[in-house]
Formats: C-alpha cells, sequence, structure tokens
C-alpha cells in the first residue's frame, strides 16, 4: 500500500508479531503445572524408597554372619552376640535405628523421621539344602508400606 504525502512515496511497514500471548504463556505453564502434579508423588515415593534400601545394606553383614552360623552349627543364632555382630543399636544408619538378629529372622527398625509411618524390614531365613534363602515379604514380618518398600520386598 502506498501513500503519497507532498509528492513523495513512503512505504507502510509491516510489523511482526515478537513474543509470545499471554494466552500462549498461560497454556505453557497449565502444562508445566500438570507434569509436576503428575510427576512430584512418584520421586517422593522414590525418595522414601531409597531411604528404607538402607535397611537392605545394613542386614547385609546380618545375613553373612547368620549364614556362616547357620551352615556351621546348623541351628540359628539367637541373637546379635551369637551371630558375632554387634548390638542391635550399634548396627544403624541415618534412616535405621537398629538391626536385630532373632533366630532365622532379621529386624531393621525404619527410623519414623524419615519413613512415615516408620516400620519394620524383616528378612526371614530358610534352609534348602546346603543353602539359605532370604524372603523379604510381609508374610517375613515387615511392617513399613509397600509403596516404600524396595523391590526385592515387595508381594
Amino acid at each position: 500500500m502506498r501513500f503519497f504525502h507532498s509528492g513523495a512515496v513512503m512505504q507502510q511497514k509491516n510489523e511482526t508479531q515478537a513474543g509470545f500471548t499471554l494466552v500462549e504463556l498461560m497454556i505453557v505453564v497449565a502444562i508445566v503445572g500438570v507434569l509436576a502434579a503428575i510427576a512430584l508423588p512418584g520421586y517422593q515415593a522414590y525418595t522414601v524408597r531409597a531411604r528404607v534400601s538402607e535397611a537392605l545394606t545394613l542386614m547385609a553383614g546380618a545375613k553373612a554372619s547368620m549364614m556362616e552360623y547357620r551352615l556351621s552349627n546348623g541351628i540359628w543364632p539367637v541373637d546379635n552376640a551369637s551371630a558375632g555382630l554387634a548390638a542391635s543399636s550399634s548396627i544403624n544408619g541415618g534412616n535405621i535405628s537398629s538391626v536385630v538378629v532373632n533366630g532365622s529372622l532379621i529386624t531393621a527398625t525404619v527410623r519414623t523421621a524419615m519413613v512415615p509411618g516408620g516400620g519394620v524390614v524383616a528378612l526371614q531365613g530358610a534352609v534348602m539344602g546346603d543353602s539359605v534363602y532370604w524372603s523379604c515379604k510381609a508374610s517375613a514380618g515387615t511392617t513399613v508400606n509397600p509403596l516404600y518398600l524396595p523391590s526385592e520386598c515387595r508381594n
């Protein structure tokens, strides 16, 4: 389109849009909000599950001592001392307050402040031939919410 002004030819400048409109920005914010609402609970469960998995790490030493005792003596140790372990309250971590040996059962008490509801993670030993197998399911005495248990402990 041409405009004539005092005999001189002027051309109209076409201005292009720069940036985003308010509606576009609101849509992006809404999408990010929905994604955060979906991801946050899953991430929170993951972090609690990582805290509970410390129990299995602390119980690994007890498992080795108990297997050695059971295979050498033919019976399970009755407590931490007979299994050659430190006192139960001495075996602890940031998320676990104690690890206790009682017969074929190892229990780790989870600190309530670190895991919602706290509870106990239990490993039940069973002898089959010359091998010892361990079960970490609710039937073994585990009372921690199954949502927070490591995969090998879920029913």
